[in-house]
């Protein structure tokens, strides 16, 4: 299966044969326009943006991982990023597409957005059917949100934000008051799930290998994952609670606990194996953690 990686709407223009100059972090599209020949089927995307999808007349597929939801008309559903998903449009005569950046999201709409509205950061977000005044509702928002598109000016960003904001509050009002996101975490969250056997995989590798190993980055695990570093650090946090800074540093002093107890390796040696450059910095950073300092912690648990 090949899989098409979007890092940028830039490159779902590139995809759909649209003209493109610069970054974009907002659009909003439509359904003839990009796909004038129906039936249609997309090719596999992993992409870096979120995509929120109002079908007023038209069905089909939409396809998430594994999973795949069926969908007619007058529906909605949106996409954000960690994801493979693809498409079928079996038909479909007039559906709006709203796509955005997450610099968009936290510029122009809330600057702790995934905490005012975690529901972003959910897994498994199938179409739903709308009732006649919600559909209503948001074909009217959808019709204004495409208008001020079309009207430059220096305040251009700040309205789009504004019109997005009040979606976004009427998303949480109909699908998603009480989605609870560590209880997604502990259970069905793939990301998740494969960021700790990321993490798990990374240290048992330092457990069992000789060599100097670098200290672990965020970036490393995203790019495993497939997102981005920032997009990561929201999921794990908004999911478990815990930055992923803070599961990173707690696995390196259990792996140090383990070398300390385990091994006749010096201090500076255990140091290196986890990457960090100075001795000193591995002691202060142990110590920040445990209380103790590597030598003080390997003499008390040995007696």
């Amino acid at each position: 299966m090949k899989i098409t990686v979007h890092h940028s709407i830039a490159d779902l223009y590139h995809t759909l044969g649209l003209p493109v100059s610069g970054e974009i972090d907002f659009t909003i599209l439509s359904i003839p326009a990009i796909h004038p020949v129906i039936p249609f089927q997309s090719p596999h995307l992993r992409a870096d943006y979120f995509s929120f999808i109002l079908t007023k007349d038209g069905s089909g597929t939409y396809f998430l991982d594994d999973h795949q939801f069926p969908f007619g008309p007058e529906s909605f559903y949106f996409t954000n990023p960690g994801h493979v998903k693809r498409y079928n449009l079996d038909e479909s005569e007039q559906a709006l597409i709203i796509v955005l950046s997450e610099f968009f999201l936290t510029e122009y709409v809330h600057p702790n957005i995934f905490h005012e509205f975690p529901f972003l950061l959910a897994e498994m977000a199938p179409p739903a059917t709308l009732k006649k005044p919600d559909f209503a509702e948001f074909e009217r928002l959808y019709t204004q949100i495409e208008a001020e598109a079309e009207k430059p000016s220096a305040y251009q960003q700040n309205i789009l934000g504004s019109l997005i904001l009040v979606l976004l509050y009427k998303m949480k009002a109909l699908f998603w008051q009480n989605y609870n996101p560590i209880a997604e975490g502990n259970t069905t969250s793939r990301i998740v799930q494969s960021f700790k056997k990321i993490l798990e995989s990374e240290f048992r590798t330092i457990l069992q290998s000789e060599s100097p190993a670098g200290i672990l980055q965020v970036r490393q695990i995203a790019d495993q994952l497939n997102i981005h570093p920032n997009y990561l650090n929201a999921v794990i946090k908004s999911k478990t609670g815990r930055p992923v800074s803070d599961w990173i540093a707690k696995r390196t002093v259990s792996v140090a606990k383990s070398l300390l107890l385990n091994t006749a390796l010096t201090t500076k040696e255990i140091a290196f194996r986890l990457g960090f450059s100075e001795p000193t910095h591995f002691s202060r950073f142990f110590k920040n953690q445990t209380r103790l300092s590597p030598g003080e912690y390997r003499s008390q648990t040995r007696r």
